[in-house]
């Protein structure tokens, strides 16, 4: 029986032909000098050049390197969760391979789970912004990471970023949720934080990325504020509905003291309105506040 590993590294690969044996050998590297028993899964998501090509190649030279072919293009949080319940490792982790991330320093993430056991991931919170759209991802970027942040009640240096390391037993509940795109590092983040797992970050530096960018910023900005708000009604629809509830009823109820001092004995329409909607919402807060609880993995 073969001996159980450290580490499985997730590498996502999409057109990555140009540099992705650059990644390749610097992760090695990196884990091989750590001393990690690893695996490094790298998977095509049905690239269109010459990246299945180089993988494949490179596993002669790489014995940790474990090629996966996607039939179809998937995405890269359908790669992030096929890859996470592939893995061997008791920590996984999730990288880019566009030259982004300072991928050898995974092994800092690695060790910091290994010697602290009240910690379940570690985040590369990133110091810089170096995407494209720069004007309008840092403000969008700022917003949804503050309602991330409001949902679970901590701050969050960086929400996205692609470079992280978990505990695979921890996240496997919740590997489920991943959406196919890019807010499946968001999903994770807070699929921890909202289960009362420990979330450390670590400083790094973040690289202009090699190659074409494949984030769109109106599709891929409007998925990612849409998955934020899925999770905040997935994990704590209360803290979500019961509030707007709350203000319409009070609304209402101060309303209705107004309409009877004018309108002696009569009521106005749009104060029963008020009313019926605060109750609708609170009605739906609760009943999904106990769809939430009855959960398994609650």
């Amino acid at each position: 029986m073969a001996a159980p590993l450290d580490v499985s590294i997730v590498l996502p690969c999409y057109n990555e032909a140009a540099h992705v044996r650059i990644e390749l050998d610097r992760i090695c590297k990196a884990m091989d000098e750590a001393g990690y028993r690893y695996e490094l899964l790298a998977i095509d998501d049905a690239s269109t050049d010459d990246t299945l090509a180089v993988l494949r190649e490179a596993r002669e030279a790489l014995p940790a390197v474990q090629v996966v072919a996607m039939p179809r293009n998937g995405g890269a949080g359908t790669v992030r969760r096929l890859g996470s319940r592939m893995a061997r490792g008791e920590i996984v982790v999730w990288t880019d391979a566009d030259l982004t991330y300072p991928n050898e320093r995974i092994p800092e993430l690695v060790r910091r789970l290994r010697e602290d056991h009240t910690v379940d991931q570690v985040v590369g919170a990133r110091t810089s912004e170096q995407g494209s759209h720069r004007l309008l991802r840092i403000p969008a970027k700022w917003a949804i990471r503050k309602i991330a942040e409001w949902l679970a009640g901590q701050p969050i240096p960086d929400l996205n970023s692609g470079l992280r390391a978990f505990r695979r037993s921890v996240a496997a509940p919740y590997l489920r949720l991943l959406p196919a795109g890019f807010s499946c590092v968001t999903t994770i983040t807070l699929a921890f934080l909202s289960n009362g797992h420990a979330v450390a970050y670590l400083p790094i530096d973040y690289a202009k990325r090699a190659g074409r960018s494949k984030f769109r910023f109106v599709t891929d900005a409007y998925r990612y504020l849409l998955q934020v708000l899925r999770m905040v009604m997935y994990f704590n629809p209360l803290k979500a509905l019961m509030p707007l509830a709350l203000l319409l009823l009070a609304l209402g109820a101060a309303k209705s003291v107004v309409d009877v001092v004018v309108h002696p004995v009569r009521v106005a329409t749009n104060t029963v309105m008020l009313f019926l909607t605060g109750l609708i919402i609170a009605s739906l807060a609760l009943l999904a506040d106990l769809i939430v609880r009855s959960r398994p993995d609650a």
